[in-house]
Formats: structure tokens, C-alpha cells, sequence
């Protein structure tokens, strides 16, 4: 049965109520760090099962969550860190890797292989767009929707 994620990242202690709208539909959150606030992820978890790892500016209370995960949804095997740098280096049947930090989004195969960074979805920064991406898993395949908010 396909399921339906939302991907976040950088939301910086702020969830908008239109990224609260669409998250609401999903089956799964993935957030990719810098959460900054332990209450959004009581939030979140309200409205799916959710993956999380900790970013730069998520502070001591984030000390218990991972840095990186590895996760299979639906027959894709993902792996999600904040940092692009702390990808592992042997990612095996990796088929996604979530990250964030950049605040900007990017979505690219790179030897057969998703890279997507969902954008910053918190507060704007560097003058950069609002962004989330919605994939829609199923049997080992996926698809990749990005969602650019108008408001910054």
C-alpha cells in the first residue's frame, strides 16, 4: 500500500500552519534536523510516526536523538542526516538520502541514487524560498513532489 511522507527541515522552532496542513495527510514525517524546540516534535508526532535526527542548532535536549538513521518505508531504504557531510560513506542499498542544513531545497540522482534536501520550512533565511517535498512510497518506488510556500 503507497504511503505518504512529508519531508521537513530546518524548521527552527516554527511550523507553519500550511506545512501543518499538508503533514496532517501524511502517513510519516521525516524532519532532517534543526528542530530547536522539543514541543514541535510532540506536534508532529501527533499527526504521524516520525523519523528525526539532530541538526547543528538542536541543543541539549536533542542529545539523545541520532545524527544519522537508516530506515526502509515501503521498501525504500533511506538515509538521513542534517549535515551533508555526515553522509556515511558506504550507503549500500540506499536508494534516498534526506538532508538539510543548507536551507535550500535540492533534488538530484546522483548514481541511481535520490540526494533531497527538502529546503528550509521555518523561518526564512538567506532569502531563501519556503520549501517541504511529499513522497509517495510503494513497493520499493517512490515519487517526489516539491512544495515551495509563497510567504517567506
Amino acid at each position: 500500500m503507497a504511503k505518504k511522507i512529508g519531508i521537513i527541515s530546518d524548521t527552527h522552532g516554527l511550523l507553519r500552519p500550511e506545512i501543518l496542513e499538508i503533514l496532517k495527510t501524511c502517513d510519516c514525517i521525516l524532519h532532517a534536523g534543526d528542530v530547536t524546540r522539543p514541543e514541535l516534535l510532540d506536534e508532529l508526532r501527533c499527526l504521524a510516526s516520525i523519523y528525526v535526527v539532530r541538526g547543528n542548532n538542536d541543543g541539549e535536549w536533542a542529545a539523545g536523538i541520532a545524527k544519522t538513521l537508516r530506515f526502509r518505508i515501503e521498501g525504500v531504504e533511506f538515509f538521513m542526516t542534517h549535515n551533508k557531510k555526515d553522509v556515511a560513506w558506504e550507503l549500500g542499498s540506499t536508494q534516498v538520502v534526506i538532508f538539510g542544513h543548507t536551507h535550500s531545497y535540492f533534488e538530484k540522482t546522483i548514481d541511481g541514487r535520490l540526494w533531497l534536501n527538502p529546503g528550509s520550512c521555518g523561518r526564512s533565511r538567506f532569502g531563501q524560498d519556503i520549501s517541504m517535498a511529499v513522497m509517495t512510497v510503494e513497493n520499493g518506488t517512490y515519487h517526489v513532489d516539491k512544495i515551495v510556500f509563497a510567504d517567506k
